[in-house]
C-alpha cells in the first residue's frame, strides 16, 4: 500500500504541474496579446536573449558546420560522394543541429538567467509587491520575455546556419580541397523551402519551450518541492529548468520531425 501511495502521490504532483505550466502559459499569451503594446520592454529582452547571445551562437555554429565537413568528407570518400559535402552540411544544419544547438545555447545562457531573475524576485517578494500595487506580473514582467524568446530564437537560430555553412566551407574547400561550385551547388539543389521551413518551426516552437519553462520555474519557486526560499533554493530551481528545458526541447524536436518529415 505505501508503494501504491506513493505512485499515487507522484501521479498527483505531475498532474498538477502540467496543469500549473498550463495555465501559466496561458495566463502569458493572453497578456502578451493584450492591449496596450510596450515596446521598450521587449526590444530590451530581445537584446538580453538574442543580441547577447550572438557569440556563444556564431562560436558553436563555425564549429558546429567545421566538425560536421570534417565528419562528410570523410564519409563520404569511402563512396566517392564528395560533391554532396555541402548538401550534407547545409540540410544537417538547417534541418536539425541549427535550431537544437542554437536552443541548448540559449537555454544555457538566457534561460538561466532569465529562471534566476524571476525566481530572485519571487524570493524577495518583489513579485507580491507588484500584485499589491494592481500591476499584473504576467503583463509586467512575463509576456516581454515570452515575446522577445518568440522574435529572437529564428533570428539566433538563421545565424547559426549561415555561420555553420561557412564553417563547413572553411573545412571542405579550403582545407580539404573540395570545389567551392559543387560545395555551394550541392547545397543549391538539395535544400528546399521545407527543410528552411522545418528549421524555423523548430526554433519558434523552442524559443517557446525554453522562456516558458525557465520563467514559470522561477515564478513557482515557493512551490517547488526541490526549491524553497533563499539562495540554495534559487539555484536548485534554476538548475531544474535547464535541465527540464533542454530535455523538453530534445522530445519536441523528436515530435516536429516525425510530424513534418
Amino acid at each position: 500500500m505505501k508503494i501504491i501511495a506513493v505512485i499515487g502521490g507522484e501521479t498527483l504532483r505531475f498532474v498538477e504541474l502540467v496543469g500549473r505550466f498550463g495555465i501559466f502559459l496561458f495566463t502569458t499569451l493572453i497578456c502578451a496579446l493584450a492591449p496596450p503594446y510596450k515596446l521598450m520592454p521587449i526590444v530590451k529582452q530581445v537584446r538580453f536573449i538574442g543580441a547577447q547571445s550572438l557569440f556563444v551562437i556564431a562560436f558553436t555554429g563555425l564549429f558546429t558546420g567545421m566538425v560536421l565537413s570534417l565528419q562528410g568528407y570523410y564519409t563520404l570518400t569511402k563512396f566517392g560522394s564528395v560533391g554532396f559535402l555541402g548538401a550534407a552540411v547545409s540540410l544537417s544544419l538547417i534541418r536539425e543541429l541549427g535550431p537544437v544547438l542554437g536552443a541548448l545555447m540559449v537555454v544555457g545562457r538566457a534561460g538561466s538567467a532569465i529562471c534566476a531573475e524571476v525566481g530572485i524576485m519571487r524570493n524577495s517578494e518583489q513579485i507580491d509587491a507588484l500584485e499589491c500595487m494592481a500591476i499584473d506580473p504576467y503583463k509586467f514582467l512575463l509576456a516581454p520575455k515570452l515575446i522577445a524568446g518568440l522574435i529572437a530564437m529564428p533570428l539566433l537560430t538563421c545565424i547559426f546556419d549561415v555561420v555553420g555553412i561557412f564553417g563547413g566551407f572553411l573545412v571542405g574547400v579550403e582545407l580539404f580541397d573540395v570545389s567551392a561550385g559543387a560545395y555551394f551547388q550541392g547545397m543549391y539543389s538539395s535544400v528546399v523551402w521545407h527543410d528552411i521551413e522545418m528549421g524555423l518551426i523548430k526554433s519558434v516552437v523552442f524559443g517557446l519551450l525554453l522562456v516558458w519553462i525557465c520563467a514559470a520555474k522561477g515564478f513557482f519557486l515557493h512551490l517547488e518541492r526541490d526549491g524553497g526560499f533563499g539562495a540554495e533554493g534559487v539555484s536548485r530551481v534554476t538548475t531544474s529548468a535547464v535541465v527540464l528545458a533542454s530535455v523538453s526541447i530534445l522530445v519536441c524536436d523528436y515530435l516536429i520531425s516525425a510530424v513534418l518529415l
